[in-house]
């Protein structure tokens, strides 16, 4: 009787029926895999959805605060724009100019409220870059999780065929099915965390781009309202 095709026996195993049949380091390594693929997938839509607004929140707060004489009427302005990391940098440079105004009654410490300008500036680029790393580790790790996860798998193939004493597809499909899964789930984990780890990457430079010129405005507005 002829031997039906080679074809044959992968087309009897469904997904799911081969990850049930998988090794339990097979398994293990798929679970890992998608761990990873759900915490960065989490941090893509949590990042997507903070930068959208922190983006619209931006523009408005620059449209209000060009549009005043004074910082105290955009003191007032900045409490409905708090998503804008803008906001966080006028809160640090009109706190010093607050200082010194009671202190010395005008503005005598320019290098002061830099500073004060500075910090706002590395706090909002913490918080923008923060579960970034998360991405990067995804990205760079996965694809050697799922390497080692096709090793395995042959490493178990050929167990397989050795065991059963014949190269038959039956004895090393399972070992190569194996294999193939966690190769692609290294993949399908690792490619989207490298492009959104990229895309927010240059998000984050044009925010912090921003900011620095928002510095350089609130610089300007402060000292013409205040001398300095």
């Amino acid at each position: 009787m002829p031997q039906p095709p080679a074809a044959f026996f992968l087309l009897q195993l469904s997904i799911w029926d081969l990850i049930q049949a998988a090794s339990p380091v097979a398994k293990a390594v798929m679970v890992l895999l998608l761990i990873l693929s759900i915490f960065s997938w989490a941090v893509i839509f949590s990042k997507w959805s903070v930068f959208g607004r922190a983006r619209r929140s931006n523009r408005q707060f620059l449209r209000a605060f060009r549009k005043a004489n004074a910082l105290d009427a955009v003191a007032l302005a900045s409490e409905q724009y708090r998503s804008s990391p803008l906001v966080s940098i006028f809160d640090f440079g009109y706190s010093e100019i607050d200082r010194q105004m009671k202190a010395a009654g005008t503005l005598s410490n320019k290098v002061s409220l830099e500073r004060s300008l500075q910090l706002g500036m590395s706090e909002e680029l913490a918080k923008l870059e923060r579960n970034m790393n998360l991405l990067a580790t995804t990205a760079t790790v996965s694809p050697f999780i799922g390497l080692f996860g096709t090793v395995w798998g042959i490493i178990e193939a050929f167990q397989g065929l050795g065991q059963a004493g014949s190269a038959s597809l039956r004895a090393v499909a399972p070992g190569i099915s194996e294999a193939l899964i966690t190769t692609a789930l290294g993949l399908a984990a690792a490619i989207p965390a490298a492009i959104f780890y990229n895309l927010f990457g240059n998000d984050i430079k044009e925010f912090a781009a921003r900011m620095e010129d928002f510095a350089l405005e609130f610089l300007n507005l402060s000292e013409r309202t205040f001398g300095g």
